[in-house]
C-alpha cells in the first residue's frame, strides 16, 4: 500500500487518483492477459474455480476416487486395444487392465462401488478382429512366362505337339 487515505477524502476519489497515477507511471503496462477476454466469462459461478484454474495451469487433472479412476482406465484400455495393430498387443493390454481390476476388487478403494469384472480376453480379441479390415493374403508372385520351347525335331517331323 502506498499511503493511508487522508481524512476527509472519499474512498472512491482516493482510489481513482491512485489508479490514475499508477497508470501514468506505466505500472499496468505489460500485464499478463492484457487485451484478452476474461477467462470463464459468461459461465455459471463455480465455488471451486480457483482449484480448477490451478490444476489447468499446472497441467494436472482433477483427482478421481480410486474406483472411478480404475473405470476410466479400463475404458481407455479398451480403446487402446481397439486401436492396436497386433493381436498380441491386444492381449497384453487386456491382461494388464484385468490384473488391475482384480486387484481393485480385492482391496477396499475409495469412491462408489467398483462393479467392474475383468474383461474376457477372447471376446475383446474377437471384437478386434471383426473391426479390422480383412487381411488379404499376400499376392502370389507373378508366374514367369516361360518362353515357348521349340518343338523337338522329332515332334515337328511327326506333326504332334
Amino acid at each position: 500500500m502506498t499511503e493511508r487515505k487522508p481524512p476527509g477524502v472519499s474512498f472512491e476519489s482516493w482510489i481513482d487518483r491512485q489508479i490514475r497515477e499508477a497508470t501514468e507511471r506505466g505500472l499496468f503496462d505489460d500485464l499478463p492477459g492484457a487485451g484478452k477476454p476474461l477467462p470463464d466469462q459468461g459461465k455459471p459461478y463455480d465455488e471451486m474455480w480457483w482449484i480448477k484454474q490451478k490444476l489447468r495451469e499446472e497441467n494436472l487433472s482433477m483427482p478421481l476416487p480410486g474406483t472411478l479412476a480404475l473405470r476410466k482406465e479400463a475404458e481407455e484400455s479398451l480403446a487402446a486395444a481397439a486401436g492396436a495393430r497386433r493381436e498380441a498387443e491386444v492381449r497384453r493390454i487386456v491382461a494388464e487392465i484385468n490384473e488391475k481390476i482384480v486387484e481393485g476388487t480385492r482391496k477396499a478403494m475409495s469412491g462408489p462401488p467398483l462393479n467392474l469384472a475383468p474383461f474376457d480376453v477372447e471376446k475383446v480379441v474377437h471384437d478386434w478382429r471383426e473391426r479390422r479390415p480383412a487381411e488379404t493374403p499376400p499376392a502370389a508372385p507373378p508366374r514367369e512366362q516361360r518362353p515357348e520351347r521349340k518343338r523337338s525335331w522329332f515332334r515337328r517331323r511327326r506333326g504332334t505337339s
